[in-house]
């Protein structure tokens, strides 16, 4: 792809971009009306007025608020405002955890590819609001971005950070904690800290989680003990484990044999400890190799994988995958075989994962194309785990020392490459949900998981 050579060139095209995007995302009928934002807003609502915020349910539906209490005092600051004010703050923090999510996952890379760094961001902020996980996470209103955020701030703590800013970086664990505290699937990340001996940035995270958690039980004893004892093991608020939203292992097991029978409890353990087993030892290689985000990224494919529900949206947590494996590609010499290969994987994950496909096989199984298709994403996320690169990618070619590990979306910075460039080589840092059909429901989603 040949870039215009000017920047009135480059602003049409962008602008282009953005106005094709923009149509898309307003037109697809895709769209989830804002479903859990209607859950979180009424739950608290419901909650302030002094009932049971786990009692609560969206009218016309079963699905209630499912999240700890302390995303529930997070969420508090809504009933301040109407609803329409709720909405245009949601998506505005959307907007600001995107860009934080780009920076991190792009920033050297894209110093080392391309001359122009703003239309290469253009192009990558297009690229990611086209992915289904993010215009579910966007569409449903839900936390997903955010909580990605938070978790990517710590991988810059632990890199980039901690170099240009040394009292920042010893606050390295304060966004994982935070976003345990606000749902239980980043918790996977205090263990990631664990396993790769990050013992104070695992500490700064246990100690916010629970610190959050205990101030939500001083404040909300009641919903508290609701819950730990209750609401966090009721299953059925959550949905059908079978349903083609949830992309996990056990998403996978139930959808091969409801509504014979229950997935096997003992098959779905294994899996998991097999998983978590092949997750500890690449993410310490990716750690010794001097690659903190493949680390979090790997830790982010885990995550979508064990988790007993992964609705379509929780799948922004393959995005740093992403960028690893497309850096991994640009980053190889143009004639290496890798190069192609790599890209070429890349771009086709990519491609997946913003074509909705899954929901093909919606209403039947499909035989065998069913199972290969209607668990597509489930397949992402295992190959990006077991084959994801893990060798040193940007900061070996920044422009800047010690940038830490970035990539970026595929062509994205392939596409704004610079013909030439000098790459001096930085030192070496301390280490190495778904489109329903007419009349029906709405995918389950965040809202209960």
């Amino acid at each position: 792809m040949r870039i215009p050579s000017t920047t009135r060139g480059r602003v049409i095209v962008a602008l282009a971009m953005s106005a094709v995007v923009v149509f898309f995302l307003t037109t697809v009928p895709f769209h989830r009306n804002w479903f859990d934002l209607h859950v979180y807003y009424g739950a608290v609502d419901h909650w302030i007025d002094g009932r049971p915020i786990y009692d609560y349910l969206k009218p016309g539906t079963h699905y209630g608020f499912t999240y700890p209490p302390f995303a529930a005092l997070c969420m508090l600051p809504m009933t301040l405002v109407g609803w329409h004010s709720a909405l245009a703050i949601s998506q505005l923090m959307n907007v600001a955890a995107a860009a934080v999510i780009l920076y991190i996952c792009l920033d050297a890379t894209i110093r080392r590819e391309s001359r122009h760094r703003w239309f290469a961001y253009a192009v990558a902020a297009c690229m990611l609001a086209l992915l289904e996980p993010v215009r579910d996470t966007v569409s449903f209103g839900q936390v997903n971005l955010l909580l990605l955020a938070l978790v990517l701030a710590d991988c810059w703590l632990l890199t980039a950070g901690r170099e240009r800013f040394p009292a920042l970086g010893r606050l390295a664990g304060l966004g994982i904690g935070l976003a345990a505290a606000i749902k239980l699937t980043p918790a996977i990340f205090i263990c990631y800290l664990l396993v790769t001996r990050r013992w104070r940035a695992a500490g700064v995270a246990t100690a916010v989680a629970s610190g959050a958690t205990l101030l939500a039980a001083w404040a909300a004893p009641t919903a508290s003990r609701t819950y730990w004892t209750d609401a966090m093991w009721n299953t059925d608020r959550v949905g059908s484990l079978a349903y083609i939203s949830n992309q996990s292992w056990q998403g996978m097991l139930a959808r091969l044999t409801e509504p014979v029978a229950e997935p096997s409890r003992a098959v779905w353990a294994i899996g998991v400890l097999l998983l978590m087993w092949l997750w500890a030892r690449r993410a310490r290689q990716a750690v010794a190799a001097g690659n903190e985000l493949a680390g979090f990224a790997l830790t982010g494919a885990a995550a979508c994988l064990v988790s007993p529900v992964t609705w379509v949206h929780h799948l922004v947590w393959l995005i740093p995958a992403l960028a690893v494996l497309a850096d991994s590609g640009l980053h190889a010499a143009p004639g290496d075989h890798r190069r192609r290969r790599l890209l070429t994987w890349a771009l086709a994950s990519y491609a997946i994962l913003c074509s909705s496909m899954v929901w093909l096989w919606r209403w039947n199984d499909g035989g065998a194309p069913g199972f290969l298709g209607g668990n597509a994403y489930v397949w992402i996320a295992l190959l990006l785990l077991l084959l994801l690169p893990l060798g040193r990618t940007s900061s070996e070619d920044g422009p800047y020392e010690d940038s830490g590990p970035s990539a970026t979306m595929g062509a994205c910075a392939h596409a704004t490459a610079s013909p030439s460039k000098s790459v001096p080589v930085s030192r070496q840092s301390e280490q190495s949900a778904s489109p329903t059909q007419p009349g029906s429901k709405p995918a389950r989603s965040g809202s209960g998981g």
